[in-house]
């Protein structure tokens, strides 16, 4: 059985391999991810390395192996089921659920999480839009662009966001902004990317690139 320090890291590493070429981490990535000292990384990555769950050689990139991927997959999995149970059948607000999922996340009861699964109709995204690994780990591709990628004129949705902090999505929540949300682009700005829209009725809004890049519609 693993810690729960174990887990952060290899939840850690997948999230960062997700956006990496080849999938692989410097010890340096991964210690500004997770604010922990380059040294107490290093020992981490040794001990994950003799459980087989990553190919680590000093001053080289790391990087997950396929037992260490699954592994970390099925963490995020339970995440993102506990984090749906939440919104969906607790009626917690989409910013209210992360840190709860954190600490429930550890649960060791497979059967638990089938369970949760099942009762939400086996779901393929969270709240945020992200993907929710199936048992074998795999993930439903979101065909998504950024919206400051769009153009004046077109209506989208938005199906997920980049940055699931608990400000940034209360930000949303008070511009009723969810997901499935659709986005009329009225304007945009050629000098910094400001983008205007509308959403159903409501008064014309003002997004900075910052914010545009964030959201991810289709």
């Amino acid at each position: 059985m693993n810690t729960q320090i174990e887990e952060n890291y290899l939840k850690a590493l997948y999230h960062i391999s997700l956006h990496n070429e080849g999938g692989k981490i410097s010890v340096n990535e991964l210690s500004r991810h997770l604010n922990i000292k380059m040294p107490t990384v290093n020992s981490m990555m040794k001990k994950l390395s003799e459980k087989g769950y990553v190919t680590y050689v000093s001053y080289k990139p790391i990087k997950l192996t396929p037992t260490g991927k699954l592994t970390a997959a099925l963490i995020v999995r339970k995440h993102r089921l506990i984090e749906m149970f939440l919104v969906q059948e607790m009626g917690f607000g989409w910013e209210e659920v992360h840190d709860i999922a954190e600490q429930m996340e550890h649960i060791q009861s497979p059967k638990f999480f089938e369970k949760i699964d099942e009762l939400l109709h086996y779901p393929k995204f969270d709240p945020h839009g992200s993907p929710i690994p199936d048992a074998d780990g795999q993930v439903v591709s979101l065909n998504a662009v950024q919206l400051s990628e769009c153009a004046p004129g077109r209506t989208v949705r938005l199906v997920g966001v980049r940055d699931s902090s608990e400000e940034f999505l209360q930000y949303l929540t008070g511009k009723h902004i969810k997901i499935g949300t659709k986005i009329k682009i009225t304007g945009k700005e050629d000098f910094d990317g400001t983008m205007y829209c509308e959403i159903g009725k409501a008064a014309q809004l003002v997004f900075s690139k910052i914010i545009a890049d964030k959201l991810l519609v289709e």
